[in-house]
């Protein structure tokens, strides 16, 4: 089979397609044919190695895996003999933020794992798109004790992570404030933000309202910069370390004293979101935002795209030409969001390609 596979850590240039063995499924395993998956943050980390210590969980000298990815969406083609749950034929989605191997045609993974059924008239790319920003934004929520109904500001919306906390928090009755990028103040508001502030003309220093928990989806405020936006009881969550790791620090230090708390969220419990994730894509109260896809040939342009930091939502890896299908889902382009990071990227995108059909080896590469 084909996969996009690299010997070390670095840059997306050292990003190859190449040829390597299909797996072959454990008893407890399922075979899946990967129609689509995303490039993401995680995914970004892995490759880079950055920060230092996702090395021990992704290998300390070198990737203990040489083919990338984190989630997937796809149809099961071989079952082992324990397996249960799933058969041929299944399509299903899955995640592991330590990796799991998925940018490949084929992958292997335990019946046990963080994986579901797709439910029907979702689309292998928003299944896909609705792992990796909502299995951190669902931490999130949890590490802040987060309660139904209360007031919740938002900074980076557009990005995988916050635009999934957006309608999390709206589906539980939350009053949502959200910063956004100008080109995309009416795509927040449709993900169910109550109100949507141009983070180029206001900043959280600008606010006089009080909300119950801070959530910076994109690492660019501090509790300093936001406190005053926060009751006694209130909480400010980040999804970076901030300047000199204090996010690590602020969760002690702010518990010896009163007022509101920092938290840092370890994220764990994929199972758990990928089992809330399918009930809420089978009900229709979830759709993730979907920026562009890249075809899995042009796999170093999609990295080099969402290193940018100006990705909208999410970016999908057509692994063949299935990965899209007619349903309906947000989409966004143009405008840099609050997490942007660098000049403006590449244009490419947003096409697919064809893999050959064959289950267990394939004869030329996507192309």
């Amino acid at each position: 089979m084909y996969a996009v596979t690299r010997a070390d850590y670095g840059p997306p240039d050292r990003l190859v397609i190449g040829e390597v063995p299909t797996p072959s499924p454990k008893p407890d395993e399922l075979l899946v044919r990967v129609r689509a998956t995303t490039v993401n943050r995680t995914d970004c980390g892995i490759l880079l190695g950055r920060p230092a210590a996702i090395r021990l969980f992704t290998g300390l000298r070198s990737p203990r895996s040489s083919v990338p990815g984190t989630d997937f969406a796809g149809d099961v083609v071989a079952v082992g003999s324990a397996v249960r749950r799933f058969a041929v034929g299944d399509r299903v989605w899955g995640f592991d933020d330590n990796g799991l191997a998925s940018q490949a045609q084929f992958l292997a993974i335990a019946e046990g794992a963080a994986i579901a059924a797709i439910p029907t008239d979702v689309g292998y790319d928003q299944a896909a798109a609705s792992a990796e920003g909502s299995h951190y934004a669902l931490n999130f929520m949890k590490r802040a004790h987060y309660r139904p109904g209360q007031r919740v500001c938002v900074y980076g919306a557009t990005g995988a992570i916050g635009s999934a906390a957006v309608q999390l928090l709206a589906d539980r009755g939350s009053r949502v404030t959200a910063f956004s990028a100008p080109g995309h103040l009416d795509d927040v508001a449709a993900l169910g933000a109550d109100v949507v502030l141009d983070y180029t003309t206001t900043t959280p220093s600008d606010l006089d309202e009080r909300f119950d928990l801070f959530f910076d989806a994109v690492g660019k405020s501090s509790f300093s910069a936001t406190r005053h936006l926060l009751g006694d009881d209130g909480r400010y969550v980040s999804s970076e370390l901030g300047q000199r790791a204090e996010n690590l620090v602020l969760p002690m230090t702010t518990r010896l004293r009163r007022g509101p708390k920092v938290d840092f969220p370890f994220p764990t419990g994929a199972r758990d979101t990928i089992a809330r994730m399918t009930r809420l894509l089978a009900e229709g109260r979830f759709r993730p935002l979907i920026d562009r896809h890249f075809p899995m040939a042009e796999a170093v342009a999609a990295y080099e795209y969402v290193l940018t930091g100006q990705k909208i939502g999410n970016v999908i890896l057509d692994i063949d030409g299935t990965a899209r299908r007619d349903t309906p889902r947000h989409s966004g382009r143009g405008a840099r969001p609050p997490d942007d990071r660098g000049p403006s990227g590449p244009t490419r995108g947003d096409s697919t390609v064809g893999v050959c059909e064959a289950r267990r080896t394939c004869g030329s590469p996507p192309s």
